[in-house]
Protein backbone atom coordinates (compact mmCIF):
# COMPACT_ATOMS: atom_id res chain seq x y z
CA UNK A 1 0.00 0.00 0.00
CA UNK A 2 1.20 3.00 -0.89
CA UNK A 3 0.96 6.76 0.45
CA UNK A 4 -1.29 7.69 -1.49
CA UNK A 5 -3.63 4.70 -1.18
CA UNK A 6 -3.25 5.57 2.68
CA UNK A 7 -4.70 8.99 1.71
CA UNK A 8 -7.52 7.65 -0.80
CA UNK A 9 -8.84 4.97 1.93
CA UNK A 10 -8.59 7.69 4.94
CA UNK A 11 -10.90 9.86 2.79
CA UNK A 12 -13.29 7.37 2.55
CA UNK A 13 -13.14 6.52 6.20
CA UNK A 14 -13.79 10.21 7.47
CA UNK A 15 -16.47 10.39 4.90
CA UNK A 16 -18.20 6.91 5.86
CA UNK A 17 -17.31 6.65 9.33
CA UNK A 18 -20.69 8.54 10.84
CA UNK A 19 -22.98 7.85 7.57
CA UNK A 20 -25.09 4.57 7.50
CA UNK A 21 -23.44 3.30 4.97
CA UNK A 22 -20.75 1.09 6.18
CA UNK A 23 -16.95 2.84 6.54
CA UNK A 24 -15.74 -0.63 6.79
CA UNK A 25 -17.51 -1.89 3.59
CA UNK A 26 -16.62 1.18 1.48
CA UNK A 27 -12.76 0.81 2.66
CA UNK A 28 -12.91 -2.99 1.69
CA UNK A 29 -14.13 -1.62 -1.57
CA UNK A 30 -12.20 0.63 -2.58
CA UNK A 31 -8.66 -1.59 -1.43
CA UNK A 32 -10.07 -4.25 -3.94
CA UNK A 33 -10.53 -1.22 -6.48
CA UNK A 34 -6.67 -0.07 -6.19
CA UNK A 35 -5.77 -3.68 -5.99
CA UNK A 36 -4.25 -3.38 -2.84
CA UNK A 37 -3.44 -6.52 -1.82
CA UNK A 38 -4.65 -7.73 1.74
CA UNK A 39 -2.11 -7.81 4.57
CA UNK A 40 -2.23 -8.09 8.17
CA UNK A 41 -1.12 -4.12 8.37
CA UNK A 42 -3.82 -3.09 5.99
CA UNK A 43 -6.51 -4.85 7.94
CA UNK A 44 -4.84 -2.79 11.37
CA UNK A 45 -4.68 0.06 8.98
CA UNK A 46 -8.51 0.25 8.04
CA UNK A 47 -9.21 -0.41 11.82
CA UNK A 48 -6.74 2.33 13.27
CA UNK A 49 -7.27 5.14 11.40
CA UNK A 50 -11.23 5.00 12.61
CA UNK A 51 -9.40 6.47 15.93
CA UNK A 52 -9.07 9.84 13.72
CA UNK A 53 -12.65 9.99 12.34
CA UNK A 54 -14.15 9.70 15.93
CA UNK A 55 -11.53 12.32 17.71
CA UNK A 56 -13.64 14.70 15.31
CA UNK A 57 -16.56 13.54 17.78
CA UNK A 58 -14.25 14.73 21.03
CA UNK A 59 -13.71 18.32 19.20
CA UNK A 60 -17.30 18.81 18.20
CA UNK A 61 -18.96 17.91 21.41
CA UNK A 62 -15.64 18.59 23.83
CA UNK A 63 -18.07 20.29 25.67
CA UNK A 64 -19.53 16.67 26.65
CA UNK A 65 -16.68 14.99 26.78
CA UNK A 66 -14.94 17.19 28.97
CA UNK A 67 -17.92 18.29 31.45
CA UNK A 68 -16.37 15.98 34.11
CA UNK A 69 -19.16 17.28 36.51
CA UNK A 70 -21.31 14.95 34.24
CA UNK A 71 -20.33 11.63 35.21
CA UNK A 72 -23.17 9.88 34.41
CA UNK A 73 -22.44 10.29 30.54
CA UNK A 74 -19.24 8.02 30.78
CA UNK A 75 -20.98 5.39 32.67
CA UNK A 76 -23.22 5.73 30.24
CA UNK A 77 -21.22 5.05 27.45
CA UNK A 78 -19.05 2.38 29.35
CA UNK A 79 -22.28 0.12 30.02
CA UNK A 80 -23.43 1.02 26.38
CA UNK A 81 -20.53 -0.53 24.85
CA UNK A 82 -19.99 -3.49 27.11
CA UNK A 83 -21.74 -6.05 24.17
CA UNK A 84 -19.09 -4.87 21.32
CA UNK A 85 -16.27 -5.27 23.94
CA UNK A 86 -17.56 -8.60 25.04
CA UNK A 87 -18.43 -10.12 20.98
CA UNK A 88 -15.18 -8.44 19.95
CA UNK A 89 -12.83 -10.02 21.82
CA UNK A 90 -14.70 -13.74 21.81
CA UNK A 91 -15.26 -13.50 17.74
CA UNK A 92 -12.42 -11.46 16.77
CA UNK A 93 -10.68 -13.97 14.27
CA UNK A 94 -14.18 -14.35 12.48
CA UNK A 95 -14.45 -10.71 12.07
CA UNK A 96 -10.93 -10.42 10.50
CA UNK A 97 -12.02 -13.40 7.95
CA UNK A 98 -15.50 -11.85 7.29
CA UNK A 99 -13.22 -8.60 6.24
CA UNK A 100 -11.98 -10.01 3.39
CA UNK A 101 -15.35 -11.12 2.03
CA UNK A 102 -16.85 -8.55 -0.16
CA UNK A 103 -20.13 -11.03 -0.66
CA UNK A 104 -20.50 -10.01 2.63
CA UNK A 105 -20.65 -6.74 2.22
CA UNK A 106 -22.60 -6.70 -1.05
CA UNK A 107 -25.21 -8.68 0.92
CA UNK A 108 -25.11 -6.35 3.99
CA UNK A 109 -25.06 -3.15 1.96
CA UNK A 110 -28.47 -4.57 0.50
CA UNK A 111 -30.36 -5.56 3.38
CA UNK A 112 -29.16 -2.87 5.34
CA UNK A 113 -30.75 -0.02 2.31
CA UNK A 114 -33.78 -1.97 2.64
CA UNK A 115 -34.31 -1.42 6.34
CA UNK A 116 -33.32 2.06 5.84
CA UNK A 117 -36.04 2.49 3.52
CA UNK A 118 -38.49 2.35 5.96
CA UNK A 119 -37.22 3.48 9.41
CA UNK A 120 -38.43 6.55 9.17
CA UNK A 121 -42.05 5.63 9.40
CA UNK A 122 -41.13 2.57 11.73
CA UNK A 123 -40.76 4.42 14.77
CA UNK A 124 -43.03 7.81 14.49
CA UNK A 125 -43.38 8.26 18.01
CA UNK A 126 -39.93 9.67 19.57
CA UNK A 127 -39.76 10.47 23.11
CA UNK A 128 -35.78 11.44 23.95
CA UNK A 129 -34.42 14.32 22.50
CA UNK A 130 -30.97 14.47 24.20
CA UNK A 131 -28.47 12.00 25.28
CA UNK A 132 -29.30 13.45 28.94
CA UNK A 133 -32.52 11.09 28.60
CA UNK A 134 -30.91 7.81 27.38
CA UNK A 135 -31.11 5.57 30.53
CA UNK A 136 -28.70 3.19 31.22
CA UNK A 137 -31.07 0.36 30.21
CA UNK A 138 -31.16 1.73 26.87
CA UNK A 139 -27.75 3.19 26.00
CA UNK A 140 -27.09 -1.12 26.74
CA UNK A 141 -29.97 -1.69 23.73
CA UNK A 142 -28.36 0.33 21.67
CA UNK A 143 -24.75 -1.29 22.53
CA UNK A 144 -26.38 -4.57 21.62
CA UNK A 145 -27.73 -3.34 18.09
CA UNK A 146 -24.65 -1.98 17.57
CA UNK A 147 -22.68 -5.14 17.25
CA UNK A 148 -24.52 -5.89 14.18
CA UNK A 149 -21.90 -3.70 12.76
CA UNK A 150 -18.95 -6.08 13.44
CA UNK A 151 -20.71 -8.21 10.23
CA UNK A 152 -18.69 -5.93 7.34
CA UNK A 153 -21.54 -3.86 5.19
CA UNK A 154 -24.18 -3.62 8.10
CA UNK A 155 -22.61 0.35 9.50
CA UNK A 156 -21.67 0.88 13.09
CA UNK A 157 -23.40 4.30 13.01
CA UNK A 158 -26.64 2.72 11.08
CA UNK A 159 -27.20 -0.24 13.65
CA UNK A 160 -26.64 2.07 16.91
CA UNK A 161 -28.96 4.88 14.92
CA UNK A 162 -31.96 1.97 14.43
CA UNK A 163 -30.95 1.01 17.97
CA UNK A 164 -31.82 4.01 19.19
CA UNK A 165 -34.70 4.98 17.14
CA UNK A 166 -36.30 1.80 18.68
CA UNK A 167 -35.48 3.38 22.14
CA UNK A 168 -37.90 6.26 21.48
CA UNK A 169 -34.89 8.89 20.59
CA UNK A 170 -35.49 11.30 17.76
CA UNK A 171 -33.27 10.77 14.88
CA UNK A 172 -30.72 13.72 15.44
CA UNK A 173 -30.76 12.15 19.47
CA UNK A 174 -29.86 8.63 18.07
CA UNK A 175 -27.07 10.54 15.37
CA UNK A 176 -25.47 11.95 18.26
CA UNK A 177 -25.43 9.21 20.75
CA UNK A 178 -23.89 6.84 17.96
CA UNK A 179 -21.41 9.32 17.89
CA UNK A 180 -20.78 9.56 21.03
CA UNK A 181 -20.85 5.44 21.00
CA UNK A 182 -18.65 5.19 18.51
CA UNK A 183 -15.50 6.73 21.04
CA UNK A 184 -15.18 4.25 23.30
CA UNK A 185 -15.97 1.35 21.04
CA UNK A 186 -13.02 2.78 18.65
CA UNK A 187 -10.38 3.14 20.86
CA UNK A 188 -10.86 0.03 22.00
CA UNK A 189 -10.79 -1.91 19.25
CA UNK A 190 -7.89 0.74 17.45
CA UNK A 191 -5.85 -0.17 20.92
CA UNK A 192 -6.83 -4.07 20.69
CA UNK A 193 -5.56 -4.44 17.04
CA UNK A 194 -2.13 -2.22 17.61
CA UNK A 195 -1.55 -3.97 20.35
CA UNK A 196 -1.85 -7.16 18.79
CA UNK A 197 0.14 -6.22 15.38
CA UNK A 198 2.59 -5.01 17.53
CA UNK A 199 3.40 -7.82 19.33
CA UNK A 200 3.02 -10.52 16.33
CA UNK A 201 5.05 -8.39 14.40
CA UNK A 202 7.87 -7.09 16.44
CA UNK A 203 6.98 -3.74 15.97
CA UNK A 204 6.01 -0.94 13.25
CA UNK A 205 8.19 0.19 10.49
CA UNK A 206 8.83 3.62 9.52
CA UNK A 207 6.91 3.80 6.56
CA UNK A 208 3.52 2.35 8.36
CA UNK A 209 4.25 4.73 11.38
CA UNK A 210 4.18 7.61 8.46
CA UNK A 211 0.90 6.06 6.91
CA UNK A 212 -0.55 5.54 10.11
CA UNK A 213 -0.16 9.16 10.87
CA UNK A 214 -1.20 10.80 7.69
CA UNK A 215 -4.31 8.23 7.58
CA UNK A 216 -5.33 9.54 10.60
CA UNK A 217 -4.76 12.96 10.20
CA UNK A 218 -7.19 13.12 7.16
CA UNK A 219 -9.57 10.65 8.39
CA UNK A 220 -9.82 13.28 11.32
CA UNK A 221 -10.28 16.93 9.23
CA UNK A 222 -12.63 14.97 6.61
CA UNK A 223 -15.03 13.35 9.50
CA UNK A 224 -15.03 16.84 11.00
CA UNK A 225 -16.76 17.83 8.04
CA UNK A 226 -18.92 14.99 7.61
CA UNK A 227 -20.60 14.76 10.91
CA UNK A 228 -22.12 18.41 10.37
CA UNK A 229 -23.30 18.00 7.30
CA UNK A 230 -25.11 14.44 8.43
CA UNK A 231 -26.91 16.10 11.49
CA UNK A 232 -28.48 18.50 9.46
CA UNK A 233 -29.62 16.16 6.73
CA UNK A 234 -31.09 13.91 8.71
CA UNK A 235 -33.19 16.69 10.26
CA UNK A 236 -34.46 17.90 7.54
CA UNK A 237 -34.94 14.41 5.66
CA UNK A 238 -34.11 11.31 7.32
CA UNK A 239 -32.66 8.35 6.02
CA UNK A 240 -34.09 7.30 3.13
CA UNK A 241 -31.51 8.35 0.66
CA UNK A 242 -29.19 6.25 2.34
CA UNK A 243 -31.16 3.67 1.80
CA UNK A 244 -31.59 3.97 -1.45
CA UNK A 245 -27.49 4.53 -1.87
CA UNK A 246 -27.08 1.27 -0.36
CA UNK A 247 -29.39 -0.71 -2.60
CA UNK A 248 -27.81 0.73 -5.65
CA UNK A 249 -24.37 0.09 -4.02
CA UNK A 250 -24.93 -3.45 -3.15
CA UNK A 251 -26.75 -4.48 -6.76
CA UNK A 252 -23.46 -2.93 -8.04
CA UNK A 253 -21.34 -5.30 -6.06
CA UNK A 254 -23.26 -7.96 -6.57
CA UNK A 255 -23.10 -7.61 -10.34
CA UNK A 256 -19.15 -7.33 -10.33
CA UNK A 257 -18.87 -10.44 -8.27
CA UNK A 258 -21.31 -12.55 -10.08
CA UNK A 259 -19.37 -11.54 -14.06
CA UNK A 260 -15.50 -11.90 -11.94
CA UNK A 261 -14.73 -8.68 -11.79
CA UNK A 262 -14.53 -8.69 -7.64
CA UNK A 263 -14.30 -11.30 -5.37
Amino acid sequence: MSTLHAIIIAIVEGLTEFLPISSTGHMIITEKALGITETDFIKVFTIAIQLGAILAVVVLYWKKFFGFKRWQFYVKLAVAVIPALILGFLFSKKIDLLLESSLTVAVSMLAGGIVLLFIDKAFTDPQIDSERKVSYGKGFIIGIWQCLAMIPGVSRSAASIIGGMQQKLTRSAAAEFSFFLAVPTMLAATGYKLYKYYKESGGFSSAEIKQLAIGNVIAFIVAMIAIKFFISFVKKYGFRIWGIYRILLGLILLALIYFGHMQ
